[in-house]
């Protein structure tokens, strides 16, 4: 089914937000690789070793670099460009930064994701959109039990709350102007993603697992860990990415029928500890130690998360490819060759993607 997805895709027009990110950067390779004309609109990279300048990719897209608070310049680059295909990643999307910045989290995540919605509103062309929240919209209970896609939202985080909020946007939009019974008069299709936790290589984000864990590596250090016990749904990034893009094929097919929300997540058993999945990355990695550090007062992170994704399995006919360990060592391997040969990592990048997907 995967890798049918280019033939979907082949020669269309995708708007593409968060597109300088760590998931939009590979996204954008994805797209291009599969023939897509893309549009990418979000900030500019932090960094020169951020993935979207390994991947050159200002030079496989029209890259707009502007906040999506920005009405004005995110609309007009919306309707100029009449997408075929919106997939919406842009946020702010760490937890323990969200603890810095609250109101900025609130004002991306919620009223950014409104601020989309309000372009398309204005769109005359027919139109599939996909944006992207997370697992963390549920409110969350710390229970062995995986959360459905009928569970309650919360949040106990300015982050998590962000993307609870983002969803109840997403969920009045789609009612009031994008109602999937009225297809035929608006020609919009609106669908949910929720998928977290993902790793990858080029994630180079402060507080985060893979990231901590490849710098230190990288540099022969001790690789420093705050949360050992914690347990999260890890999946490598082109899993979800995977699911979005079949999940966008099949709204565009059926807008009826899938403008709904699922769940991108792997298999129960995969839903590991910090602890764990830091011991198989250094396996992989073939040497390194780690030291767990405790700390006093830190910000409130959730300590088990588990997704239920038999809808999306059943619905869509998506599923994981990898389990944790296939997942860890994917990643390992693309931090090594960064490490090894930086100037290779784009071709290692699509490689990955054509070993992946089947493209």
């Amino acid at each position: 089914m995967i890798s049918e997805l280019k033939t979907v895709y082949n020669g269309k027009k995708v708007f593409l937000t968060g597109h300088t990110g760590f998931k939009g950067s590979w996204m954008l390779k994805i797209l291009t690789l599969m023939g897509a004309e893309v549009k990418g609109y979000a900030l500019a990279p932090n960094t020169e070793n951020d993935l979207f300048h390994l991947i050159r990719g200002d030079e496989i897209c029209d890259s707009v670099i502007a906040d999506l608070r920005d009405t004005e310049t995110l609309s007009k680059a919306l309707l100029d460009f009449r997408p075929d295909f919106v997939f919406h990643l842009a946020a702010q999307p760490l937890v323990r930064l969200s603890y810095d910045i609250p109101a900025e989290t609130f004002a991306v995540n919620a009223i950014g994701t409104a601020y989309l919605l309000d372009a398309i509103r204005q769109l005359k062309t027919p139109c599939t959109t996909v944006l992207i929240t997370t697992d963390k919209v549920y409110h969350n209970n710390e229970w062995l039990y995986p959360y459905r896609e009928t569970d309650r939202l919360g949040g106990y985080d300015p982050y998590s709350a962000s993307k609870a909020c983002a969803e109840l946007v997403i969920d009045s939009y789609k009612n009031s102007f994008f109602n999937p019974a009225k297809y035929d008069d608006h020609k919009q299709a609106i669908a949910v993603g929720r998928a977290g936790n993902v790793i990858g290589g080029g994630d180079w984000s402060k507080d985060r697992l893979i990231p901590d864990i490849a710098r230190a590596l990288g540099k022969g250090e001790k690789v420093i860990i705050r949360n050992p016990v914690s347990v999260r749904p890890w999946q490598h990034v082109l899993e979800p990415l995977a699911g979005y893009l079949l999940l966008g094929a099949k709204l565009r097919a059926q807008p009826g029928v899938f403008s709904q929300a699922y769940n991108f997540g792997p298999h129960a058993e995969d839903a590991l500890p910090v602890k764990q999945m830091v011991e198989l990355a250094i396996d992989s990695w073939s040497e390194g130690s780690y030291e767990v550090l405790k700390l006093e007062n830190q910000p409130h992170e959730a300590g088990l998360l588990k997704l239920d994704i038999s809808k999306a399995v059943n619905e869509l006919g998506w599923k994981p490819k990898f389990n944790a360990n296939q997942a860890v060592k994917f990643t390992i391997e693309w931090y090594k060759k960064f490490y090894e040969s930086k100037a290779e990592i784009d071709t290692f990048t699509s490689n990955q993607i054509s070993e992946f997907l089947n493209i």
